[in-house]
């Protein structure tokens, strides 16, 4: 399985918002398989979509 990026958010935002949760719950009633990752690297959180590799 494959992962796309979808939007990254800076992980250092204000005390009790949760900006890369709250798109990827928009995202979910939008009917996107993403979930949320931490790339400690970057320090920022990650949106991801989920994509299946295509197999022939």
């Amino acid at each position: 399985m494959n992962r796309m990026v979808v939007q990254q958010f800076p992980a250092g935002g204000p005390r009790g918002s949760w900006p890369a949760e709250e798109f990827a719950a928009a995202q979910r009633e939008l009917g996107h398989a993403v979930d949320v990752v931490m790339d400690l690297d970057a320090d920022a959180f990650l949106v991801v979509a989920r994509q299946l590799e295509s197999v022939e």
